[in-house]
């Protein structure tokens, strides 16, 4: 059985973890700029004062803008906070669209017909959203004829029409040619 790293661990748990908010005696810096609950700015004052002021509301200073100069703190419960970061962070991943690359796979010695099916499920592919790639597999002697494989594979990805670009340009990885095509943004 093979052993992983600690390094390995240390990898994975910093990729599970959010940005992290500081909050009450975490906050390090002299001076900060405090909002109270209601969203009123109640302007730059030492951490110190701030924390007591909180704390006199039994609620949270929580450092909300870390980078600023003085950095940006509210005063609010901290544990809510977590849960509406949380929330919104969870919807913004349901709303996440993955572009997956689809493939076609096309010869020089595909028939016109096959071609013009092949083309109509790539455009459904990319009316998806998806990106799609184009393949054409040389075998044999057929490696002989990369030029007129990439002439074919340039016409097919012409007959989508005007709304489609070319993503990365033609490639060669030994018998195999590809290019991805996308819809125009």
């Amino acid at each position: 059985m093979q052993r992983r790293s600690p390094s390995f661990y240390r990898k994975r748990l910093a990729r599970q973890q959010p940005t992290l908010f500081r909050a009450n005696e975490r906050i390090r810096v002299p001076a900060v700029v405090v909002i109270d609950e209601n969203g009123k700015h109640l302007g730059e004052m030492d951490t110190k004062k701030a924390l007591e002021l909180a704390r006199s509301q039994e609620l949270d200073l929580v450092e909300v803008q870390p980078k600023a100069v003085p950095p940006i703190c509210k005063i609010l419960d901290f544990g809510q906070f977590q849960y509406e970061q949380e929330k919104t962070r969870s919807k913004q991943k349901a709303r996440q669209k993955k572009v997956e690359v689809k493939t076609v796979r096309i010869s020089f010695r595909t028939g016109e017909h096959d071609k013009e099916t092949k083309r109509l499920q790539a455009e459904k592919f990319l009316s998806q959203g998806n990106k799609v790639k184009i393949d054409v597999v040389l075998r044999g002697r057929e490696k002989a004829y990369v030029e007129e494989a990439k002439q074919t594979m340039e016409a097919f990805a012409k007959s989508f029409g005007e709304g489609v670009v070319v993503e990365q340009p033609f490639s060669k990885q030994g018998g195999r040619l590809s290019m991805i095509v996308g819809k125009k943004s």
